[in-house]
């Protein structure tokens, strides 16, 4: 019989701290460029997600994010502001507007992905290809609900 793992709760309460910590600390570890540039987290996920979803519509941003319109307004204002984003309306409707970072903002991304990119890349280097095919099927599950 298949052993069962992580279904108690004091089992579960523990991988969420896990979660939690994992999250913080990868996160924590770009404290220093986004104070560098008067940015905070919130920025750093718009900032994210556009360097993956190139010209995202905003409708879409705020599916992924899952937030309101008025905190991802309050965020672009300041992207904005700091010569980070590029808009364009789109050709077939003009209501719709596509987000892109511009050259400044793909730099700043750059500099975090690489400071973040340290703490995963020696996770995975120590990790057996086994670890890391089933890590990322549990994230997966866990993303996906």
């Amino acid at each position: 019989m298949k052993e069962l793992l992580y279904l108690k709760d004091d089992q579960l309460k523990d991988l969420i701290e896990k979660l939690f910590i994992g999250y913080r600390e990868t996160f924590s570890d770009s404290k220093t460029i986004l104070d560098k540039y008067s940015i905070g987290l919130a920025h750093q996920k718009v900032i994210h997600l556009l360097s993956m979803y190139e010209g995202i519509s905003i409708s879409e941003l705020l599916k992924k994010l899952k937030i309101t319109k008025q905190s991802l307004n309050r965020v672009l204002k300041d992207l904005i502001k700091l010569e980070l984003i590029n808009f364009k309306k789109d050709d077939q409707d003009t209501r719709v507007k596509h987000l892109f970072l511009n050259e400044k903002g793909k730099k700043i991304f750059n500099e975090i992905f690489e400071v973040q990119k340290k703490r995963i890349y020696n996770a995975l280097l120590n990790s057996s290809s086994e670890e890391v095919i089933n890590f990322e099927n549990v994230l997966k599950k866990i993303i996906n609900g």
